[in-house]
């Protein structure tokens, strides 16, 4: 995913009180990792294919993994905060959601003021 967009859709989804962060996993390539409330982590589109996918892993181990969701090659970024905040990820195997839940409170940006220096001036 390129890193703009990853950076706009985690903004997106911490405006919903989901506690996205910017995983950067190589030199140019970027994803989208969520924490969840009992450890977890799920890193969304991490591994360079087209197709919106996620790992879930606790303490380095992967306990759990959503399915490549059809036709997500083609998403708008509107698509994948929907995708990814309708995800349920109580079972082994996530599943979507018929519809999101109600959004949370907005959590605070990562970086905060010093967030485009932080960053080198990368982006808009």
């Amino acid at each position: 995913m390129d890193e703009n967009r990853a950076r706009r859709v985690v903004d997106a989804l911490r405006e919903r009180g989901i506690n996205g962060h910017l995983a950067r996993v190589g030199v140019d390539q970027f994803g989208i990792r969520v924490t969840l409330p009992d450890g977890r982590e799920a890193d969304w589109d991490t591994d360079g294919t087209a197709g919106l996918e996620a790992q879930v892993m606790r303490n380095g181990v992967l306990v759990g993994f959503v399915p490549v969701i059809e036709g997500s090659e083609d998403f708008t970024e509107e698509q994948v905060i929907d995708a990814i905040s309708r995800t349920d990820y109580d079972q082994p195997i996530a599943r979507q959601r018929a519809v999101a839940p109600p959004p949370a409170p907005p959590l605070p940006r990562v970086g905060g003021l010093f967030r485009r220096f932080l960053d080198g001036f990368r982006y808009r």
